[in-house]
């Protein structure tokens, strides 16, 4: 009986490994990066890297982000860069809206966390094929920013 739970709880769990391949085929990349103790520190930046092989495709880009239902702020400044063949570190200050005027939260809700997956590249015609790399830096005022619990990309083709 033993053996029998071993042996379905392995093929359980292999199955569930094998999932993540078989979701998106569009999706170049949709990774996130836990914040430590939810706590986002300037110094704590999450970087992505990724491949495009066809330069003719355009691409959507999207920040993914969750924080806590603690989060004391309505909204959410990041610094985004990026490098690749024919980018030289671009960077730009990117505004997340969170919550509405009356503090309701604008994310998808799971217990104490709120979801985000927000446009930021939309339609983008990469230069060359090649990697490119992403780096999401937090930038408001507080240091560490607390309440956030994960940020993310994710890099899908357009119009598919």
């Amino acid at each position: 009986m033993k053996n029998k739970l071993i042996l379905c709880c392995s093929i359980l769990l292999g199955c569930i490994a094998l999932l993540p391949g078989c979701t998106d085929k569009n999706a170049i990349i949709d990774q996130n990066t836990e914040i430590p103790n939810h706590n986002w520190t300037y110094s704590n930046s999450a970087k992505f890297s990724f491949k495009i092989d066809d330069e003719k495709l355009p691409y959507n880009l999207y920040m993914n982000l969750r924080v806590t239902g603690d989060y004391k702020y309505s909204n959410i400044f990041v610094l985004i860069s990026q490098s690749g063949p024919g980018i030289k570190n671009a960077s730009k200050r990117f505004e997340l809206r969170l919550a509405d005027k009356e503090g309701k939260w604008l994310g998808k809700g799971s217990g104490n966390l709120y979801s985000y997956q927000e446009p930021f590249l939309v339609n983008h015609m990469f230069p060359a094929k090649g990697t490119y790399t992403f780096i999401i830096e937090q930038n408001m005022r507080d240091n560490p920013l607390r309440e956030v619990s994960d940020i993310g990309l994710r890099v899908e083709k357009a119009g598919h």
